[in-house]
């Protein structure tokens, strides 16, 4: 159940902007951590000894996660440009879609790093299964039970 505010409009935004701040925060930690991992890995000795397959696993999973970067830290940029001029509408809204990509992003970012763990070290087939596992488990915590949340409320 929702709680009644007393807070103007212009409050309102200032808590979205806050919240929404506070919520990439923990998420860009660990995604800068896991790109720079995924930053170090072509300059091991092992990296040259990988199949052209989990190679290009390795790129897709880099790939995610410098794109995630760039999602968690557009609200920052456009807070910058925005800053000034009275758009914390603008802000929070574009700052929601910015946070729902990079959390997809990064979302498929671990489900490609698992892929990629598991088949170098278990095998492909099992790479995948594991990959599907974390997939459908974020899908579940991630999408299915907040939507299944907001239609109970």
């Amino acid at each position: 159940m929702e709680v009644e505010r007393s807070e103007s409009e212009a409050e309102r935004y200032d808590r979205n902007w806050i919240e929404l701040v506070q919520e990439l925060r923990v998420a860009q930690t660990g995604v800068q951590v896991l790109a720079g991992f995924l930053l170090t890995l072509p300059f091991t000795a092992q990296f040259a000894d990988i199949s052209s397959w989990h190679r290009s696993i390795y790129l897709v999973a880099f790939s995610l996660a410098v794109a995630t970067v760039g999602l968690m830290t557009a609200p920052a940029a456009l807070h910058r440009f925005l800053f000034g001029h009275h758009e914390k509408d603008t802000l929070v809204r574009a700052g929601g879609w910015y946070a729902k990509a990079g959390l997809t992003t990064m979302g498929l970012t671990l489900v490609t790093v698992v892929v990629l763990i598991f088949g170098v070290v278990v095998g492909d087939v099992a790479g995948l299964v594991a990959g599907a596992v974390v997939l459908a488990l974020y899908l579940l915590a991630w999408v299915v039970l907040p939507l299944s949340l907001l239609r109970r409320g």
